[in-house]
């Protein structure tokens, strides 16, 4: 298998963010507004590479990895999800200094950043969402068995499962998302894993992720955020994914779509949930005209 050649080279950097340290992939211009993106759930910021190499002009972009994913840090004593909101203010901090970003965010990542779009309208320029619209909403009749579940899961120190190899996990990765090709496949299980000495690869996030959140999602807090949102909002959704479905439905993502004043939505066909991977030259197509 060939692997994925980037065009665009990413740069590394570190900052200590809220005691944790956080690994960062930098492209294009080193001053400048930048764009900032968001990969979701045990993912990485070096995968938004397809997107980078897609876009037709030099933007300044950045793309951390979140505690416990990739290179960066790992927190001890959890996950939890409002710390993830306080590392991004805490990262805007750092790098934005001359008025408000433009913030792209994928699934998990794109969760985190509608809700921080409203809870700081005044530093989101332009906000993009892909496949990142909330979860389904839960009742609290549910809390008895996810607590449970939380703690009997504390009983036993979480671990992934080895990865025979590079090619193997680009095979799973196609399998699962059938329109990835294979050097794209391959380039994105490099990227998820380290090498171990007897030369199987082990995954890169920290395995205390798998753990029940005890926390139910509470989709009226969300959608309180979502009102708040003052940034221009485009919203993108892969047509051959599920998670319309799984919010509900065609009718419940209009009403979400609603609760924000200005905001599009826009399809890409031939892409599954992970649709800048699927599709970069679509979506950056579509990010391109909007942020501009």
């Amino acid at each position: 298998m060939n692997t994925y050649q980037a065009i665009r080279q990413a740069r590394s950097t570190r900052l200590r963010l809220r005691g944790i340290d956080y690994h960062l992939h930098c492209w294009g211009p080193e001053t400048g507004r930048p764009t900032v993106l968001l990969h979701g759930w045990m993912d990485v910021g070096l995968t938004w590479q397809f997107l980078v190499d897609a876009l037709t002009s030099e933007r300044r972009l950045l793309a951390p990895d979140w505690r416990g994913f990739g290179h960066s840090g790992h927190a001890p004593g959890g996950y939890w999800f409002p710390d993830y909101l306080a590392d991004l203010d805490a990262l805007l901090d750092a790098i934005a200094h001359d008025g408000p970003v433009d913030i792209v965010g994928h699934s998990m990542g794109g969760n985190i950043a509608g809700l921080y779009a409203g809870l700081r309208p005044e530093r989101v320029r332009r906000l993009v969402l892909l496949e990142g619209f909330g979860m389904a909403r839960r009742v609290p009749a549910e809390a008895v068995d996810r607590y449970r579940q939380w703690l009997d899961e504390q009983a036993s120190p979480p671990n992934h499962k080895g990865v025979r190899s590079l090619e193997a996990l680009a095979r799973r990765l196609r399998q699962r998302h059938p329109h990835l090709p294979e050097d794209r496949a391959l380039f994105v299980a490099e990227a998820w894993t380290r090498p171990l000495p007897d030369g199987s690869r082990c995954l890169l996030g920290d395995p205390r992720h798998k753990r029940a959140n005890p926390v139910l999602y509470r989709l009226d807090e969300a959608e309180a955020c979502w009102r708040k949102i003052r940034a221009p909002s485009l919203w993108m959704i892969g047509e051959a994914s599920g998670v319309v479905g799984m919010l509900g439905g065609e009718d419940e993502l209009r009403r979400r779509q609603a609760l924000i004043g200005d905001v599009q939505a826009v399809r890409i066909p031939e892409a599954g949930h992970m649709l800048h991977h699927d599709q970069p030259a679509r979506v950056a197509e579509a990010l391109a005209g909007f942020l501009d």
